[in-house]
C-alpha cells in the first residue's frame, strides 16, 4: 500500500492579517489605524513644533497670528519677493526634471524590459548609483561640465534640471520598475503589435495608461526632491526655494518657517492630487456575480 499524501499545511495566520480560505488578506481596520496613526504622529510632531514656533510672541510669551497676517497682507512683496521668485524657479526646475527623467527613463526601461532583458541589471545599477554618491561629490564632478554649459547655453537656473535629473533617477526608477513588474508588459505589447498598432501607439495608448500609477509616483518623488534640494543649488550658485529660505532665515527665522510650512502644504496637496489621479475609476462590485 502506498502512503497517503499528507495534506498541505495551511499557512499560519500572520499577526494583524485576516485569513479567508487559507489566504492572507489586508490587515484589519484596527491594525491599519494603529500603523497609520503612529506614522502620522511621527510626521505631525515636527510640523506642530514649526506652527508653534511661528505663533510665539517673543519674550513676553503668548501666541498670535501677527506674523502670518503680516506676510499675507504684504502680498509676499518687499523682503519676501526673492522667495516668490525662488519658488517659481523651483517649480520650473521640478517640471523640467520630471520631463527629462520621464521622457528618457520610461522608454528606456520599457525597451530593456521588452527587447533586452539581459541588460536590466546593468540599467538598475546605473540608475541606483547616484543614491550612493554624496551631493557634494556630484557637484565636484558636475562643476567642469557646468562651466562648459554656462559658456554654451548660459548660466540660468534651468540648467539645474540636468543635475536634478541625476539626483532623482534612483527614486523614479524604483517607483516605475515596481509598476512594470506588476504589469504583463510583453503580452500587452505583443497583442497591440499583432492588431497593427505602431510602437508609438503601443507606448502612448497601451503601456503608459497601465503604468500610470508608477509614472505619477516617480513624478511626485521628483517634485519633492527638487523642492527640498539645497546642496547642489548652493554650491553651483543657483537660486531655488531652499537657498532663498536660508537667506530669509538669517534676518527673519519666523517667516522662513512659515514659508517652509507653506511649501510642505503644497507638497502634501500635490501628493493627494496625484494619489487621486493615479487611483483611476473605481469598479463597483455586482452582487450575485462569481
Amino acid at each position: 500500500m502506498t502512503a497517503r499524501a499528507r495534506p498541505a499545511a495551511r499557512p499560519r495566520a500572520t499577526a494583524g492579517l485576516r485569513m479567508t480560505g487559507g489566504m492572507a488578506h489586508a490587515p484589519s481596520r484596527v491594525t491599519r489605524t494603529v500603523i497609520l496613526g503612529s506614522i502620522g504622529l511621527i510626521f505631525a510632531i515636527p510640523i506642530v513644533a514649526m506652527v508653534e514656533f511661528t505663533l510665539r510672541k517673543g519674550l513676553e510669551g503668548g501666541y498670535d497670528f501677527s506674523r502670518w497676517v503680516t506676510l499675507f497682507q504684504s502680498g509676499f512683496s518687499g523682503p519676501y519677493r526673492p522667495v516668490v521668485t525662488a519658488l517659481g524657479n523651483s517649480l520650473a526646475l521640478a517640471i523640467g526634471t520630471v520631463a527629462i527623467v520621464l521622457l528618457l527613463l520610461v522608454p528606456t526601461m520599457l525597451l530593456v524590459h521588452i527587447r533586452f532583458p539581459q541588460l536590466r541589471r546593468l540599467l538598475e545599477f546605473i540608475c541606483i548609483l547616484p543614491i550612493t554618491i554624496p551631493a557634494i561629490v556630484l557637484v565636484v564632478g558636475l562643476a567642469p561640465v557646468y562651466s562648459v554649459v554656462s559658456r554654451l547655453f548660459g548660466s540660468g537656473v534651468w540648467t539645474l534640471a540636468f543635475a536634478y535629473g541625476i539626483t532623482v533617477l534612483p527614486f523614479a526608477y524604483r517607483a516605475i520598475q515596481s509598476n512594470i513588474d506588476g504589469v504583463d508588459v510583453k503580452t500587452l505589447t505583443e497583442a497591440a503589435r499583432t492588431l497593427g498598432a505602431s510602437w508609438t501607439n503601443v507606448l502612448v495608448r497601451v503601456l503608459v495608461p497601465n503604468l500610470r500609477r508608477g509614472i505619477l509616483a516617480g513624478a511626485f518623488i521628483a517634485v519633492a526632491v527638487v523642492l527640498g534640494e539645497f546642496t547642489i543649488a548652493s554650491l553651483l550658485n543657483r537660486i531655488n526655494l531652499q537657498t532663498a529660505l536660508v537667506v530669509v532665515s538669517k534676518t527673519d527665522p519666523y517667516t522662513a518657517v512659515i514659508l517652509s510650512l507653506l511649501a510642505l502644504t503644497f507638497a502634501f496637496g500635490l501628493l493627494l492630487l496625484i494619489g487621486k489621479v493615479g487611483s483611476g475609476p473605481r469598479i463597483r462590485s455586482v452582487k450575485g456575480t462569481t
